[in-house]
């Protein structure tokens, strides 16, 4: 599988980087393809094609990211369920909260060029 290299790119990025990152897209490492990694609990999680299909609880948040420098505020979500294929390409269908939420659609907003 073409995209799994891409995967493993960014579980090492991320590794790399664990002090000060949870998460990372594609196009962070010049990869156009539609890959996120984030820090799931302690244990780093891919997605590909990652699509929020249901979000609820905005709120305002303060974030960073690995490219810019600072912090920027963003609206963000307490919760929501996204559709993706997993590293065996399955497609599943999951609800984050928290945290994970965050970076995830942090992530997923860097996908479609999204900055902070």
């Amino acid at each position: 599988m073409p995209d799994l290299p891409v995967a493993q790119d960014l579980r090492d990025t991320l590794e790399a980087h664990r002090d000060g990152c949870v998460g990372m897209a594609a196009n962070m490492i010049g990869a156009a393809k539609r890959i996120i990694i984030f820090d799931d609990n302690g244990s780093a999680a891919v997605m590909f094609n990652p699509e929020m299909v249901k979000c609820s609880g905005a709120y305002e948040a303060k974030e960073g990211c690995l490219t810019l420098t600072g912090t920027r505020k963003a609206k963000r979500l307490h919760s929501i369920k996204v559709q993706y294929q997993n590293e065996q390409f399955q497609t599943q269908l999951k609800t984050y909260t928290g945290f994970t939420a965050q970076i995830i659609r942090h992530e997923i907003d860097r996908l479609g060029g999204v900055l902070i």
